[in-house]
């Protein structure tokens, strides 16, 4: 069996996407709507205002399809494993619903799509189920049940007897018909389908920032979009206006697809109520699973290697062909925020908050923005508005912000790990004394250090190193850089400043 640790880091869907297709905004350009970020919310938003005879100018800061929506499970479901039951404790039933039928059209709209227009991804249909691994968690699927039941799905109780696991399984909720795709190629089709016709997709081009008017402009390194309204799909919101920031936490779930000696993965999408939890999917041959979830920039621990251990400990493993990790937004009250970017704004929009279930989600997102953009009403639209007020959730957001809070000053009374470089081990990061400050120090397999700055070009809380996935990762709201300092994952923008490594 081959450890995960000589794996490449890099996912089962984004290995598929072969370089740009399209070019850089290097100049100014006009559209009637510009839609900032080329994963799923993007390129569907995008491609549905397209449709509706509007010329849009897709912004994608790298390549279309290479952040959250090619990094993760590929599972377009509406049954997620407890979110059911908590949007109930936390709305009640009507909330319950809302996020349901969204889901629901968000299913069918990705396999609409697909059929409409030809796209290639290796759309399947497969049952979801939401499943207890111990005893203990069979209340909690109890109660999944009745909340996903009573919210309108036709959901069916289920003992596990065709999930296709090795394990014993202590109880279940099954929804039929659901989807599994190849998200990079889907998403890179939908981009390709926007691309012309008066409308436009640029890739490499990191937006900087929004200068409100009438009209709008939106600006990247290299040119400038001028257009009537613009959207915001980068996943976690980069501008700082309507305190998204303050309401989201950055959380990130990793997984890997492993090769078996025999036997087959489970032919279903499912994942388990408790903590850890484990997602089980398949494509072809190989079994997915994912998890391990932790608050970005906290203690990841060994997250590769703990998935690589449930696995073998029930299947008779072969190798690992891929690993890789995502990122998620997970709003305080857990419901979407998709609307009005500011209280009142009838030209800037945006969408967040998918709660690790971003396919489906981030579908239907796009369908209420396009109806917001084009001024029409959506029946969703109120429950799912950034701007609303949960008081259930007050003490979740303070707990939230707390954090925030103690993160961003203990950091800095903490003492350098090393003196210097020198004593930093390859493979390995260290924070570093860099005269009477502190640096970021990496040490790459060559022996070639690398040095940042720690300081978050977002809001100025300190980074903290990410052994799993190499990275530099802020604690506070979740903006991720390379050993270099470049932007991996915002809402920060800007690169970490470099430092002397000597």
């Amino acid at each position: 069996m081959t450890d995960s640790t000589t794996t490449a880091r890099e996912s089962l869907w984004t290995a598929a996407i072969a370089g740009s297709r399209h070019p850089a905004l290097t100049s100014e350009e006009t559209a009637d709507v510009a839609v900032v970020g080329g994963g799923i919310t993007g390129v569907t938003t995008a491609l549905l205002l397209k449709r509706a005879g509007l010329r849009v100018a897709l912004i994608e800061a790298g390549l279309v399809g290479s952040g959250v929506s090619g990094n993760n499970t590929a599972k377009v479901t509406a049954l997620q494993s407890t979110q059911y039951s908590t949007i109930v404790k936390r709305h009640g039933e009507d909330a319950a619903a809302v996020y349901a039928a969204a889901n629901r059209a968000g299913v069918e709209m990705v396999e609409t799509i697909v059929a409409r227009e030809g796209v290639d991804c290796d759309l399947r249909r497969l049952p979801a189920y939401t499943f207890a691994f111990t005893n203990d968690e069979v209340p909690s699927v109890e109660e999944e049940f009745g909340a996903a039941q009573a919210a309108g799905l036709p959901v069916v109780r289920d003992r596990g007897e065709k999930m296709g696991v090795p394990f014993p399984v202590a109880a279940a909720v099954r929804l039929d018909d659901q989807l599994a795709i190849h998200p990079a190629r889907y998403v890179r089709a939908l981009a390709e389908l926007v691309d012309g016709g008066g409308s436009k997709v640029y890739e490499n081009s990191r937006v900087l920032r929004v200068e409100d008017g009438d009209p709008v402009r939106v600006r990247t390194e290299g040119g400038v979009v001028v257009a009537n309204r613009v959207v915001i799909a980068t996943h976690y919101p980069i501008l700082d206006r309507g305190l998204y920031f303050a309401r989201l936490e950055a959380v990130r779930s990793y997984c890997i697809a492993v090769r078996l000696n025999a036997g087959s993965p489970p032919p279903g999408l499912s994942i388990s109520t408790g903590t850890p939890s484990w997602s089980l999917s398949n494509y072809h041959d190989l079994l997915i699973v994912s998890g391990q979830s932790h608050v970005t920039g906290s203690e990841e621990g060994d997250p590769y290697g703990e998935l690589l251990k449930f696995a073998a400990e029930h299947w008779d493993v072969a190798e690992v062909t891929h690993r890789w990790s995502a990122q998620d937004a997970v709003p305080y009250d857990h419901l979407p925020m998709v609307g009005p970017y500011t209280p009142g704004s009838d030209r800037l929009f945006g969408a967040t908050g998918f709660m690790k279930w971003g396919l489906s989600n981030g579908t239907a997102a796009a369908m209420l923005l396009a109806d917001l953009v084009r001024g029409e009403e959506n029946p969703w639209a109120d429950r799912f508005s950034p701007h609303r007020v949960s008081l259930k959730s007050a003490p979740t957001l303070a707990k939230m912000n707390a954090k925030v809070a103690v993160d961003l000053v203990g950091d800095r009374l903490k003492p350098a790990e090393v003196s210097s470089a020198g004593e930093v081990p390859a493979g390995e990061a260290r924070v570093v004394r860099d005269g009477t400050g502190k640096a970021g120090v990496y040490r790459d397999h060559d022996g070639r250090a690398h040095g940042v700055s720690l300081r978050c070009t977002h809001m100025g809380c300190l980074v903290r190193f990410n052994q799993a996935e190499v990275s530099w990762d802020c604690p506070c709201h979740g903006s991720r850089f390379d050993v270099d300092g470049e932007v991996l994952e915002g809402p920060a923008t800007e690169p970490l400043e470099r430092r002397d490594p000597a």
